[in-house]
């Protein structure tokens, strides 16, 4: 299940707020593989998925009562966690606490990402 449909599912019809959409990885090793380059695989990535990073983060209503929330998405190189996924989580986290939300995270990765 990708991590669009399972915010569909959990968060209440027209309430979903994402937040930092526009973090994206970056490549500051130039890390090359036999297979591509990092940043032509997180480009093929994001175009896949129409995602900027393997976590979507964001605030909503489930059952009318607002939560923050972070739904990993494997299709985006195993949801594995690179540091825009590590950020996010922690920004999420901090939002979460500052504004007494309850925060629901649906994990779903592959562990870390070597190349970063």
């Amino acid at each position: 299940m990708s991590s669009s449909d399972r915010i569909e599912l959990l968060i209440d019809p027209g309430t979903w707020d994402p937040m930092d959409e526009d973090m994206v990885s970056l490549d500051p090793i130039e890390f090359n593989s036999e297979e591509e380059p990092y940043k032509d695989r997180i480009d093929s990535y994001q175009r896949k998925t129409r995602l900027t990073e393997a976590v979507q983060i964001g605030t909503g209503k489930l059952n009318g009562i607002p939560v923050a929330i972070g739904v990993m998405d494997f299709q985006f190189i195993g949801g594995c966690m690179g540091s825009v996924v590590g950020e996010k989580i922690t920004r999420l986290i901090e939002y979460a606490t500052n504004q007494s939300l309850p925060l629901i995270l649906v994990c779903a990765s592959g562990g870390a990402r070597m190349q970063e």
